[in-house]
C-alpha cells in the first residue's frame, strides 16, 4: 500500500488502445493486470486511441491520443488537410503536457517499431516518437513493453522508429527477431532483453476435450492486403487471401467439419461477410469476440486453429489448440517456433488452398502429441514473463520513487 504522506506513483498507458484490435487490448489488460497485483498503489491512465472504450472496460481515466478526430481518415479537401496539419503540432504540445504529469509511462506490447501492416510516418510512428521525446525531455521513464519490431523500408518510418526506440527508457521484445530488427536500425540492444508476447500472461480459460471424432475448426481470418511495402498490389494481395481462405474454408464443410470464423480487428469483419456470403452453409458461424478472453473461449473449444493474426494464434496456443498459422509476417513464424509448431506456417500472401489442406490433415494427425507440447511450452512461457514483470518493477519503478523526491524538492 502507498503510504499516507506518499504521492502515489502515476503511470500512464500509451498506444493504439481502445480501437477494435483486440490484440493491443490485451496487451494493455495483462499489464493493468501486473500493475494492479504489485503496484497497487499505482494512479493508472491513457493516452490512447479509444479512451471512451478503456475506460468503460478497464476503469481507468483515458484521453485520446490525437487531437484531430479525423487523424485516420485519409485527407483530401483543403480542410481536412490542414485540420491534420495543425493537429501535429498541437499533439506535440498535448503529448507533452500529458507525458510530464507521470512518473512512469508504459507502452505494453503492440507491434509498435514495425510496419508489416500499412502505415504511414506521420500517424503512429509521430506519434511514439512525440511520446519517447517528451519523456526524455522531462524524465519521465519511458517503457516498451514486450513490443514488437520489424525492418523498416521507408526512410522517414524508419528514422522515427530508430529515435523513438533510441530515446526510450527501457525496451524489451516479444521476439528475438524484433530486437535484432532493432539492431540492425542502429539501437544499442545489449541490455534489452526478449520475453514471451504479454497475452500469454492472461488467464488461461479450461480447454475442451477432444471428442474423438472430428469437431469445429476455429478459423480467424484478416483484411489483410500486405504490408507497408505492398501498396502497389494491395488489392491483388487481399483477393488472394480471401479466395484461399474461402476455398479452405469450403472444402472443410464439404468434410463435414463445423467452421468458426473468428476476428481481431474491427475491420476484418467485412472478411467474415464475404466468406460466409459464398460457403453459405449453417455449419459456418461467426463468432462475435470483443477481448481475448472471447478468442481465447473460441479456440479453446476447437478441435483445431487455422488464424492469420498475430493474436489469433497467441490465443489458440496459450489455450493448447494444435494451430496452423497464415503467416503475413515473421513475428508469426517466430511465435510458431517458439511454441513447437514451426511446421505449420502457410504464407498469407500466396494461400493455396490445396496445400493448406493437407498441412491441416497433417496437423490433426499430430493434435495429441501437439498439444502436450503446448502444455511444456506454455508453462515456459509464464515463467519466462514472471522474470518480465520483476524486470520491469527494477527498471521502473525506483525512477519513479526518484522522479518523486525531485518533485517534491523543487
Amino acid at each position: 500500500m502507498t503510504p499516507a504522506n506518499r504521492t502515489p506513483v502515476r503511470v500512464g498507458m500509451f498506444g493504439l488502445l481502445g480501437s477494435g484490435n483486440l490484440g493491443n487490448d490485451g496487451s494493455l489488460e495483462a499489464v493493468l493486470g501486473y500493475l494492479r497485483a504489485e503496484h497497487p498503489g499505482a494512479v493508472v491512465d491513457a493516452l490512447c486511441g479509444g479512451p471512451e472504450v478503456v475506460t468503460a472496460r478497464y476503469g481507468i481515466p483515458a484521453t485520446r491520443l490525437h487531437w484531430y478526430r479525423g487523424e485516420y481518415r485519409t485527407a483530401s479537401r483543403a480542410g481536412a488537410i490542414a485540420g491534420k496539419g495543425l493537429g501535429k503540432l498541437v499533439d506535440a504540445v498535448r503529448t507533452a503536457a500529458w507525458v510530464r504529469r507521470h512518473d512512469v509511462v508504459i507502452v505494453p506490447g503492440m507491434g509498435v517499431l514495425e510496419a508489416t501492416l500499412p502505415l504511414r510516418p506521420w500517424g503512429f510512428p509521430y506519434s511514439l516518437f512525440l511520446l519517447c521525446a517528451s519523456g526524455r525531455l522531462f524524465g519521465t521513464r519511458v517503457a516498451l513493453v514486450g513490443v514488437g519490431a520489424a525492418a523498416i523500408g521507408n526512410r522517414p518510418t524508419r528514422a522515427l522508429v530508430r529515435w523513438s526506440a533510441r530515446l526510450a527508457g527501457y525496451r524489451s521484445y516479444r521476439d528475438a527477431l524484433s530486437r535484432d530488427a532493432m539492431r540492425a536500425m542502429g539501437v544499442d540492444t545489449a541490455r534489452d532483453k526478449v520475453y514471451p508476447d504479454l497475452a500469454f500472461a492472461l488467464p488461461t480459460p479450461p480447454a475442451s476435450a477432444p471428442s474423438g471424432s472430428p469437431g469445429p475448426v476455429c478459423v480467424g481470418v484478416m483484411d489483410f492486403h500486405g504490408g507497408n511495402d505492398d501498396r502497389a498490389r494491395a488489392e491483388e494481395i487481399h483477393r488472394r487471401y480471401l479466395d484461399g481462405t474461402t476455398r479452405f474454408v469450403r472444402a472443410l464443410v464439404e468434410d463435414g467439419r463445423p467452421v468458426r470464423l473468428l476476428t481481431g480487428d474491427e475491420c476484418d469483419r467485412p472478411v467474415v461477410a464475404a466468406i460466409l456470403d459464398a460457403v453459405d452453409s449453417p455449419l459456418v458461424t461467426a463468432a462475435e469476440a470483443a477481448s481475448l478472453a472471447d478468442l481465447m473461449k473460441e479456440t479453446a473449444a476447437a478441435d483445431t486453429v487455422v488464424a492469420t493474426r498475430y493474436h489469433n494464434l497467441v490465443c489458440a496456443l496459450k489455450v493448447g489448440t494444435p494451430t496452423l498459422a497464415l503467416s503475413y509476417a515473421a513475428k508469426s513464424d517466430a511465435l510458431m517456433d517458439r511454441m513447437g509448431l514451426a511446421a505449420y506456417c502457410h504464407p498469407a500472401r500466396e494461400v493455396d488452398a490445396g496445400q493448406l489442406l493437407e498441412q491441416f490433415r497433417a496437423l490433426e494427425k499430430r493434435s495429441a502429441e501437439l498439444r502436450r507440447t503446448l502444455t511444456e511450452r506454455n508453462l515456459t512461457a509464464a515463467r519466462q514473463l514472471e522474470d518480465q514483470f520483476t524486470a520491469l518493477t527494477a527498471a521502473l519503478f525506483p525512477a519513479a520513487d526518484h522522479a518523486h523526491a525531485l518533485r517534491e524538492a523543487k
